[in-house]
């Protein structure tokens, strides 16, 4: 029973998240950790996205039977009632944004808020079903949980939060796009109008090529910014441009499927090294941004 609970929640994307929280969190505290900040975020965070998860599976429990990679979902096999889960998703959520409001900052919470808000209410009520800009909808709240933990520790959005948003923003689209191309029958089946599956294999491609171009840019802006520094500039600048290379080699390729799956894995491989690069190499608030350096 409790495994169920669980599945429904959909860990692997929790713990994704969680990464991604931790890179915002120790950005922003360049190593002046608060430990109790930084466990309320990191719950508070987990609940927020578990809650979602929840949510998105009640919603979707009409398509996932479609679907070769949700068809044994819980709510499609019926183990959980859609009422149970719809309360179960509440309270995980009441107790997230609980989390984020008086153990982090009100700032954190509503971040959380908006998160949530475009992810079920926008994205997987809406937009996911009847159109093909779904996914981009959906990038926005993906790249909530980095920021959410940023702003816990500085308590303003600023030049450096908006960075980390357009980082994270620019990868799910790329990420996203390659799981609609190894998965395109799935979505074919399920009518859910994903850009490769309306627009054709060919032009998703082409926007996978322009949004790893503006994800690389993003990047970079941390350091440039004085946000962080060399090592990380270092990192972001090879897997960005290795990301890229492997985005151009699908013009060639014949087996998109196949492609399509390695530039997914390496999609991973790349936001979660950015991730770690800007926890341990960011910049001390008295240094110099590179900016200063090139006026």
């Amino acid at each position: 029973m409790i495994k169920q609970y669980l599945q429904v929640t959909k860990p692997g994307i929790i713990f994704g998240n969680l990464i991604s929280v931790i890179g915002g969190f120790l950005l922003a505290a360049k190593g002046n950790i608060d430990y109790p900040l930084f466990g309320f975020t990191l719950l508070g965070v987990s609940l927020v996205v578990a809650s979602g998860c929840v949510f998105n599976n009640v919603i979707d429990r009409d398509i996932d039977p479609k679907m070769e990679r949700t068809k044994n979902r819980v709510m499609v096999k019926g183990l959980i009632s859609p009422e149970v889960a719809l309360v179960y998703g509440s309270l995980l959520g009441i107790a997230g944004f609980m989390m984020l409001f008086f153990g982090a900052n009100p700032l954190a919470m509503w971040l959380a808020v908006m998160g949530f808000v475009v992810y079920v209410g926008i994205y997987s009520l809406y937009m996911k079903r009847h159109s093909v800009y779904g996914t981009l909808i959906g990038s926005l709240s993906g790249a909530a949980p980095p920021v959410i933990g940023y702003c816990a520790v500085t308590n303003e959005f600023d030049t450096g939060a908006l960075i980390l948003l357009a980082i994270f923003s620019l990868w799910q689209m790329p990420h996203s796009y390659a799981i609609a191309i190894f998965r395109f029958k799935d979505y074919q089946a399920a009518n859910i109008p994903v850009l490769p599956v309306v627009k054709g294999i060919s032009v998703a491609k082409n926007h996978i090529t322009l949004y790893i171009i503006a994800f690389m840019v993003a990047t970079l802006m941390l350091s440039l910014g004085g946000y962080a520094g060399y090592k990380y500039l270092v990192v972001a600048a090879a897997v960005s441009v290795w990301w890229l290379g492997m985005a151009l080699s699908g013009y060639k390729t014949e087996n998109d499927k196949v492609w399509a799956r390695k530039l997914f894995v390496f999609s991973i491989v790349a936001i979660t090294s950015l991730s770690v690069m800007m926890s341990v190499d960011f910049m001390v608030p008295d240094s110099h941004s590179l900016l200063t350096y090139v006026w």
